[in-house]
């Protein structure tokens, strides 16, 4: 097993449901929350807590900075069919990631002291996989 530095992550993005994927420019930063509902069933003389595991609740965020030719992430939020978002946790192992349909939100921050950001979030619009 090897350990991979964050810096070969990538983040692909369609501007539609049904759109193709292309890699998102200026993105440093993202996660994936892959938790599942949990549904508590203790009983009466129980000697702990007990639970069911109920459905995935996929979510992320996102982040980076603001480059100016770069439009999938904006295009993307206004998309009434939602998106397509590939994520992979490093260039170096690419049959490696999650991805799925989803929507989107994107916003912006312009500090004085600072360069222009973006973030965003996103949930699960159907069924995601990981390879």
């Amino acid at each position: 097993m090897a350990a991979y530095p964050g810096k070969s992550a990538m983040m692909y993005l369609s501007t539609t449901g049904t759109g193709a994927v292309t890699n998102v420019l200026k993105i440093s930063k993202w996660t994936l929350d892959n938790s599942t509902d949990k549904f508590e069933t203790t009983g009466f003389l129980d000697p702990n807590k007990t639970y069911v595991q109920g459905l995935k609740d996929i979510k992320g965020t996102f982040s980076g900075f603001f480059e100016d030719t770069e439009t999938k992430p904006y295009v993307a939020a206004d998309s009434t069919d939602g998106c397509k978002i590939y994520l992979y946790p490093s260039s170096l192992i690419p049959s490696r990631y999650w991805a799925g349909p989803a929507w989107l939100d994107i916003s912006i921050e312009t500090p004085v002291d600072g360069a222009i950001a973006i973030s965003g979030n996103f949930v699960a619009n159907g069924a995601w996989i990981r390879t």
